[in-house]
C-alpha cells in the first residue's frame, strides 16, 4: 500500500475559540479538519469546568508548509492570551491529493 507522509497539526483550547480556529487554519491553507469537544488536565488544571467550558480539540492533516503556517499563527496570536497547546506530527496517509499534497 503506497502512503504519503504528511503533517497533522492538532490544536487543543477553549471549545469558545472553535469558528475562529477553523476559519484561520481554512485560510492558512487546510483543505479540512477534524473538531471534537474533549475533557484533560494539565498545567492549568482540569478541564472542562462549569466556570470555563468545555475544551475543543482541532485536527488539521496538511503538508508541511501548511502546517507550519498554522503553529506559527497560533503560537502568534493565541499563546499569550488563552490557555491553548497546538502541536504537529507527522502521520502517512493515503489519497494525498485530499490534503493538498501532490
Amino acid at each position: 500500500m503506497n502512503t504519503t507522509p504528511v503533517r497533522r497539526v492538532t490544536i487543543i483550547g477553549a471549545q469558545s475559540l472553535e469558528e475562529t480556529l477553523i476559519s484561520e487554519t481554512r485560510s492558512l491553507g487546510a483543505k479540512g479538519y477534524t473538531y471534537t469537544v474533549v475533557h484533560g488536565a494539565g498545567a492549568r488544571g482540569t478541564r472542562p469546568s462549569n466556570w470555563t467550558g468545555p475544551n475543543g480539540k482541532l485536527e488539521v492533516i496538511a503538508n508541511a508548509e501548511v502546517a507550519e503556517r498554522i503553529l506559527e499563527h497560533v503560537a502568534t496570536h493565541y499563546f499569550d492570551k488563552y490557555p491553548l497547546i497546538a502541536y504537529v506530527d507527522e502521520v502517512s496517509v493515503l489519497r494525498p491529493e485530499k490534503y493538498g499534497v501532490d
